[in-house]
Formats: C-alpha cells, sequence, structure tokens
C-alpha cells in the first residue's frame, strides 16, 4: 500500500522575536490556521481524518500539554480527531510526517494530518530543560553548542570562512528570487490575527541584501564557547584536529523563527473516496543515530540509508532540501554525496529564511514538492542534521 501527499501547506516564517510578525499568534493559532485551509482546499471531510501528528521541539508553556491534541480540539475537526506531539529535535516536522506515511502504508490508518510547528517568539528555544545537561552520563565533551560542532566539521575536512559565507548569500539570492517569482505561492497560508481581521504575514521573511565582503565583518559566534568547552584531549579524541578554526557567525547559521506546516496523507482508496488528486508518494524515510560531538553529520547517511533501502541512487534524485542549520551542513553533504549545488536548495533555505526548529522538516518537503511540480521533475529528497547526532531523510515520487 502507498502512501500519497494530497495536499502541503504551511505559514509564512516570521522572525522569532518579541517583535516579529507572527508573535501575536499562539502556536495552536498557527497550526489551526494551516487545517482550516487543508479542509477548505480540500472540501475535506473532517470526520475521516483519523489522527494529528505534530513536531514540536520545545514543548512546554503554549507549546506544553499535546499541543497537537489542543489544535486538534481547537480545530472544529471534531471531537473524534486523535492526536500525538512529537520531538526528535530539529526532524520533529520530518519524523512526523515520515510517521504518519508508515501508519498508512501500514494500514493501520487511511487518512492523516502531519507537520510540525514552533513559536521561538514565544516560547524560546531551552525553556523546557535538558535531560542533556543534567544527566551525569551525558558526558562532558558530547552534547555540545551546534554552532561548535559546525565549526568542528568546517575544520576537519578543510571549509573556510569564505566558502560558508559564499554559500549563505547563495542562500539568500535564491530565496530573494523565488520569492519574487511567486515559488512559494502554492503552499503560502497567510496569518491572520485571532479576530481574522488584521494579516499578520503574507510573504516569507528573508534575510537578504548581504554579500561576503559585508559578512566578513561578523565575527565568529562560537569562539569563546567553543575555548572555554574543550581541551584538546577531547578534540583529539572525536575530531583529531589540532585547533578548532571558527567560521559560523549569524550570517551564514540558520535564524529562529516561528512557523508552521501540516500535510494531508492518505492511502489511494480515501483520496477516491473524497476525490482527491494526490500530488506524490512518499517512497522511503529513514534516520539514525551519530557520533553526538560532530552531531550535524546525520544527512549524509541517513541519506544514503533511505536510497539504499528505496533501492536508488543519488543520481536519481532529481531535488534535494538539505536543512540550512548551519552552511557547513549543505557543504559536506554536497562534497560527500557528489551532489552539484544546482539541486540542491535551489530556492534558498534556512540560512536565508530561518529555523523553526519542530517544523522545518515538513516546510523543506513542501518546498521540494512545490518545486518538482514547477520543474517537471520527479523525485526529491528532503534531510535534516538533528540535535544529539542523528540525521533523518525522506525521499518523495511526484504522480
Amino acid at each position: 500500500m502507498e502512501a500519497y501527499i494530497y495536499d502541503s501547506v504551511r505559514t509564512p516564517r516570521g522572525i522569532g522575536k518579541k517583535t516579529g510578525a507572527l508573535s501575536q499568534v499562539s502556536p495552536v493559532q498557527l497550526v489551526t490556521t494551516l487545517l482550516k485551509a487543508l479542509k477548505e482546499r480540500n472540501n475535506l471531510d473532517t470526520i475521516l481524518v483519523e489522527d494529528l501528528i505534530l513536531g514540536c521541539v520545545t514543548q512546554a508553556g503554549e507549546q506544553g500539554g499535546n499541543i497537537a491534541k489542543v489544535a486538534a480540539q481547537c480545530s472544529n475537526y471534531g471531537d473524534h480527531l486523535s492526536a500525538l506531539s512529537i520531538n526528535r529535535y530539529c526532524a520533529s516536522g520530518l519524523e512526523a510526517i515520515n510517521q504518519a506515511a508508515a501508519m498508512v502504508k501500514s494500514g493501520w490508518s487511511n487518512l492523516i494530518i502531519a507537520g510540525g510547528v514552533e513559536s521561538m517568539s514565544r516560547v524560546p528555544m531551552g525553556i523546557d530543560g535538558s535531560a542533556w545537561v543534567m544527566e551525569p552520563d551525558a558526558a562532558f565533551g558530547k552534547f555540545v553548542p551546534q554552532g561548535i560542532s559546525a565549526d568542528l566539521i568546517a575544520t576537519k575536512y578543510g571549509f573556510s570562512r569564505n566558502d560558508v559565507d559564499l554559500f549563505a548569500v547563495a542562500s539568500q539570492q535564491r530565496a530573494t528570487q523565488a520569492q519574487k517569482n511567486g515559488y512559494f505561492d502554492k503552499s503560502l497560508i497567510p496569518v491572520t490575527d485571532i479576530n481574522g481581521f488584521a494579516q499578520l504575514a503574507k510573504d516569507e521573511y528573508i534575510r537578504s541584501n548581504t554579500t561576503v565582503q559585508t559578512l566578513a565583518n561578523l565575527n565568529p559566534s562560537f569562539e569563546q564557547m567553543g575555548e572555554l568547552l574543550f581541551d584538546q584531549t577531547a578534540i583529539d579524541k572525536y575530531v583529531a584536529i589540532e585547533k578548532i578554526n571558527h567560521v559560523h557567525h549569524a550570517g551564514n547559521s540558520s535564524g529562529l523563527v516561528d512557523g508552521a506546516a501540516l500535510m494531508l496523507i492518505g492511502n489511494k482508496e480515501i483520496g477516491e473516496k473524497l476525490g482527491l488528486k494526490p500530488r506524490a508518494i512518499i517512497k522511503m524515510g529513514a534516520v539514525l543515530g551519530t557520533e553526538p560531538l560532530i552531531m550535524l553529520e546525520g544527512p549524509i547517511p541517513a541519506t544514503i540509508k533511505a536510497l539504499r533501502n528505496a533501492k536508488m541512487t543519488v543520481s536519481e534524485i532529481d531535488l534535494f532540501e538539505v536543512n540550512e542549520a548551519f552552511a557547513v551542513v549543505p557543504l559536506r553533504f554536497m562534497d560527500q554525496l557528489n551532489v552539484d549545488h544546482s539541486k540542491v536548495n535551489v530556492n534558498g533555505g534556512a540560512i536565508a529564511m530561518g529555523h523553526p526548529l519542530g517544523a522545518t522538516g515538513c516546510m523543506i518537503l513542501g518546498t521540494a514538492l512545490d518545486e518538482l511540480e514547477r520543474q517537471n521533475k520527479s523525485t526529491a529528497l528532503a534531510t535534516l542534521c538533528v540535535g544529539g547526532g542523528m540525521g533523518i531523510a525522506t525521499i518523495i515520487e511526484r504522480i
């Protein structure tokens, strides 16, 4: 049995600050905005939607207490709608998609809505605490700020400050051009205030108008922290380098933003019953753990695993979405898997538009689907690095 994507929607991203475009909207409202859009766009008989699976990383405050079930209850879909909140750090939104697809493919469910949400302006990252910090067995030198991991990767594999800054500028230029040409419009749902009157966010927030020269004026963000956290013994054990070359800063790293994204996923029979036209098949998903100090290399083995399980090769993928947590992540991915930049993040990524943690995985898969349709191409793969040392990947095939 196949799992089909019938629709994909997302909010714009808003800067994750109290002054951001979406800061007036609760995370539940972000999700219910999209649930309403899915219902209206597809003339959806909501009694047939069986579950809502929602990725969310910082499950505290307004995002705590199983936010997915709260959103389901506020959606007017009906009391029957069950819901699950999951946290696989930055992979949460894509993990929700993969779990929904697995449920449909197994025959356990017919129609599921899956995706993710994160309001980083209202629920700051880290306020939910961390077992990594509190548990003695989570050894010193293992779980570290991700920016240090990014700098370790850059140092180990020889990516310079100029390399990462050039990639960052390309991301911003691509995102700006995509917005100008309307490439995001198919899935983008405007967000209004709680009364539905004032339109708070219609267009994507994009960091732009930067050059390599302007980025060169920014100081590395993780240099002081890196020197405090590591001694040479730890560096030698896990990375085998003499000194960390700190190359990442705010301009070549992902921004903190608010946003949500959802996909409507079901089997063939439910689609025919509802008169829905499938847009793509979810062919394969994969997840695995990686070394937790250099935690950001996960997209590479996750992609290899997903391709192997799908009996596919890298050359059979037309488009890649590699989350730009830090510039070195897609750079290392392209270098290791021999993928040309012309196939990767063709409409920019999180360096330009931000990374709303729990929502990003669903967002980038939706972007890949829209772009497959626009370019009349067949297959895409979305992948993210994940905190603590994990990677996730999902392959879709356009119908």
